[in-house]
């Protein structure tokens, strides 16, 4: 299984990271390698996740985040990286629009 990372779930990751980095010091990198790593276990285990708004959506292990992904053959594109502490309306609205 191959993981493509669209820009718009990159900006999600540059986001998230500039956040965590607000909050303390090296969280931010912290922040960024979870998520990655969470990335690479798609490889293994794409598609057995729930679905929700249209996407396929694993949640992070270390962080309130969801990646939201769709499959095609051989492939996973990831489209959106979002907290999950928002609104669901809101979390409905910019997946609508990616």
């Amino acid at each position: 299984m191959t993981i493509v990372v669209l820009d718009s779930a990159a900006e999600d990751i540059k986001a998230g990271r500039n956040f965590y980095d607000s909050r303390e010091s090296g969280i931010g990198d912290y922040f960024e390698e979870s998520i990655l790593s969470d990335l690479d276990s798609l490889i293994l285990y794409a598609g057995i996740h729930s679905t929700h708004f249209g996407f396929y959506r694993m949640l992070s292990q270390r962080f309130p985040f969801g990646i939201y992904y769709e499959i095609g053959e051989g492939i996973a594109v990831v489209y959106a990286i979002l907290d999950m502490r928002r609104d669901p309306v809101w979390i409905r609205e910019e997946l609508g629009k990616r």
